[in-house]
């Protein structure tokens, strides 16, 4: 695993690239919560068993945000990396974006196939129905070399805020 952390907007993020979607409802007060505004990155290796430490790197990276988001955050990133470790190809690539009133999750992978819900069965099916339940906005994008699914959660510190 490899980890860096830089301002956001930078070559190659995703942020500020027109996603298509609107955000959800529950946005947080600015009075409410406090100036963010960093990027964290991280880099991981084929097997499921990052699985672990991605979890592990993202309850470190959002130390100080609400403990109902860092939750949300740690299921999504899990799901959106689990997504791409069984469907997409190495390089492996997270990023956490803060903000003043929201997270954007990304990871990317080098898979050209684009993501997709499936139907629900033993085998699994779940994960993008689930970060679609938790996210307040989030989608894919297509980029040379691969995809990078996205996820944008809100920060508001009070649970009622959050979308479902």
């Amino acid at each position: 695993m490899t980890a860096a952390d830089t301002r956001p907007g930078g070559p190659g993020s995703g942020h500020g690239e027109g996603d298509g979607t609107a955000p959800g409802p529950g946005t947080a007060k600015e009075t409410d919560v406090k100036p963010r505004g960093s990027r964290h990155e991280l880099g991981i290796s084929a097997e499921l068993t990052e699985l672990a430490k991605v979890r592990q790197w993202v309850r470190v990276v959002l130390r100080d945000f609400p403990a109902n988001v860092v939750t949300t955050a740690v299921m999504v990133v899990d799901e959106l990396t689990s997504n791409a470790l069984r469907h997409g190809r190495a390089p492996y690539h997270l990023r956490l974006l803060t903000g003043a009133a929201k997270l954007r999750i990304e990871v990317d992978d080098a898979g050209g196939e684009p993501a997709r819900r499936r139907t629900p069965s033993d085998q699994g099916g779940r994960g993008l129905l689930l970060v679609e339940r938790c996210a307040a906005a989030w989608g894919q994008l297509r980029r040379a070399g691969g995809k990078t699914l996205w996820a944008e959660l809100t920060t508001d510190p009070d649970p009622a805020g959050a979308p479902g």
